[in-house]
């Protein structure tokens, strides 16, 4: 959000700057005399300013994964692309939608402004929608009173922090119509029960006993998202995961 606000502020300068050119100083300005160097860097840079905030605010826009909460459908140091127009094209910054798309569906991978913060943007799962009924049972999810099937996959050992050797279990969950790689880990864990309220939903990261989400501040409000999480561009340390498709 801070760097949408810094893009939108250098915009509207170089912006105002060009068109001061054209209506103002280019009629007072002599036939051979030089640009000031203001006007020549921002008739350059605000086309490509304009084109990558056209981008960014509408089509997608590039994150970096910086934890491990979303194991091991996303990986810390994963750069991914979000697309933007999934849940509706929105006004950049005050993200109040201008023209309705669509709504985010069960099991989508999500950004969102994070609601005690709405600065920070964070990227979870979707497990809960409006008006869901959600109950998280001895590690188990329950929608409107329908288990989430699980099947174990394998075990699935990791390093947190560069430093601490973990053995999480790796089982495929089915949400919804969304099959996807859940961990769990054998440690003991509270049961939670929700109501969704109206124009909220409920994210869950999938690295259920190393995620803060919903179960720890709460619901993500329709006015915070963000976009919906569809590829991986890069990995510096995991080449193979480049352009794998999030689901």
């Amino acid at each position: 959000m801070i760097f949408a606000l810094i893009m939108v502020i250098v915009l509207t300068i170089t912006g105002l700057i060009w068109l001061f050119d054209i209506f103002i100083f280019s009629k007072k300005r002599a036939a051979n005399a030089k640009e000031h160097i203001l006007i020549e860097y921002s008739k350059s840079f605000f086309p490509v300013i304009f084109l990558v905030f056209f981008i960014r605010s509408f089509i997608a826009e590039p994150f970096k994964i910086p934890s491990g909460s979303m194991m091991p459908t996303l990986l810390a140091g994963d750069f991914i692309l979000v697309n933007k127009f999934t849940y509706g094209i929105r006004v950049p910054i005050l993200n109040h939608t201008m023209i309705e798309v669509g709504l985010p569906k069960r099991g989508d991978v999500f950004v969102f402004h994070y609601p005690p913060k709405p600065s920070i943007d964070y990227i979870k799962r979707v497990v809960g929608l409006p008006g869901d009924v959600i109950e998280y049972k001895s590690k188990t999810l329950f929608v409107n009173g329908k288990k989430m099937e699980q099947t174990f996959v394998d075990k699935y050992p990791y390093t947190m922090n560069e430093i601490h050797h973990i053995e999480a279990k790796e089982f495929k969950e089915a949400l919804g119509d969304v099959n996807h790689s859940i961990l769990i880990h054998d440690l003991p864990g509270d049961d939670f029960k929700f109501e969704v309220p109206k124009d909220h939903y409920l994210a869950f990261g999938d690295n259920r006993d190393n995620s803060a989400d919903s179960r720890v501040w709460g619901f993500v409000p329709e006015h915070h998202l963000v976009g919906r999480a569809f590829f991986i561009w890069f990995n510096f340390s995991e080449f193979k995961r480049i352009g794998s498709i999030i689901r």
